[in-house]
């Protein structure tokens, strides 16, 4: 990192994070992680990028096969963070004011006058469960998607803000695809994440039968509020970035481009359209969610290369040569993690970026221990 590079890091980042709120968030992410295991099995990887989602403001999609606890899961998250939460079954027959409301005309009975008011949709809530997103036509998924991305609903002219924090989860079924309206490329590049829930292992399998064939039911305690959780959102915007860093993200993002002056020839060969602008700030904004999930008060390259799947499956789209070999997004994100080292060097390497990261005149990499 040059001198000029380095100080522009510390002058951009010269309030850093607050490290009272880094430790109650990192105690926080261990307790909700209790708090799950308790109701759901396994699905850690699953939780911890729902978790990171969330603190960095965006929605996911979440890909799975039934009977794999989706809703479950996304409930209990719901009610460790003490945030509201709507389910929404998408069908063909559901109508966009299903989901965010309808104005109706309302009679004072003692003056006999009439006056249109807004009913509140299903989407009024802070944690919504979209459920079988592509089972709905467009016109409803667009609903939807306005708005996750204003926070607002509009009605007879008038602009009805949404809750916050706003955390919106769609599901998908990979299979039975007739009757479908899969959701367009440019849509789903809206969604933070695509997650993958996959099977659970043999013993965690034994662990779901066993659970929910009892009686017992455990509770589940709230860890943060709603307030606590805007916070935490703040802070993430907080953590530093070296350049370095987000020259990592940027290289990656731009390789999955066919276009893009030295894409790897697999790139080339396999991908239709790359991931735009908004997998950058994805990877970024996602990764230093991660980094304050674990106690670093800085953004790493290895926090990038941890969200790469997640944030780019949905955001290549391959061709028909990689379709008919089986070569799916997944694939051409390991080729591009093998074609793009990681530099393991830390931004707090520099004592100047150490002494702006610390937010003190202490020396060396800070780390919080839980």
């Amino acid at each position: 990192m040059s001198d000029n590079e380095v100080s522009r890091t510390v002058d951009n980042q010269t309030t850093g994070p607050d490290v009272a709120a880094m430790e109650r968030l990192s105690d926080g992410h261990h307790r909700i992680r209790e708090e799950l295991a308790r109701v759901s099995v396994g699905q850690e990887e699953v939780v911890e990028q729902l978790l990171i989602a969330l603190l960095a403001g965006g929605h996911c999609i979440l890909e799975g096969v039934p009977g794999l606890a989706k809703t479950l899961m996304i409930s209990t998250l719901a009610r460790s963070l003490a945030l509201s939460f709507n389910r929404i079954q998408f069908t063909p027959d559901l109508m966009p004011s299903d989901i965010t409301g309808t104005d109706v005309i309302q009679e004072d009975r003692a003056s006999g006058s009439r006056e249109f008011r807004f009913l509140k949709g299903a989407i009024f809530a802070q944690v919504i469960l979209a459920d079988e997103i592509n089972r709905t036509p467009p016109k409803t998924q667009a609903a939807l998607l306005e708005a996750m991305q204003e926070r607002q609903v509009t009605a007879g002219g008038q602009r009805h803000e949404l809750p916050h924090p706003f955390f919106v989860l769609a599901t998908q079924n990979p299979i039975e695809q007739e009757g479908t309206y899969p959701l367009p490329e440019a849509q789903q590049d809206r969604f933070l994440f695509k997650v993958f829930v996959n099977y659970p292992s043999y013993e965690q399998e034994y662990q779901i039968a066993e659970r929910t064939t009892a009686a017992f039911e455990p509770a589940v305690e709230a860890v943060f509020t709603a307030e606590g959780i805007l916070e935490f959102q703040r802070l993430v915007r907080r953590v530093p970035a070296a350049p370095d860093v987000i020259r990592h993200a940027l290289d990656l993002v731009r390789l999955t481009r066919p276009t893009e002056p030295g894409a790897p020839e697999f790139v080339r060969d396999m991908v239709a359209w790359g991931a735009g602008p908004r997998a950058v700030q994805a990877l970024v904004l996602g990764g230093k969610a991660r980094a304050a999930l674990h106690s670093r008060l800085h953004l790493a390259i290895d926090d990038v290369r941890a969200l790469a799947h997640p944030v780019l499956r949905h955001r290549i789209v391959t061709n028909y040569s990689a379709r008919a070999g089986h070569f799916d997004a997944d694939r051409v994100v390991d080729g591009l993690l093998q074609a793009v080292p990681a530099d393991h060097g830390s931004p707090a390497d520099d004592r100047r970026v150490a002494s702006a990261l610390a937010g003190e005149g202490e020396k060396g990499e800070h780390r919080i221990e839980t």
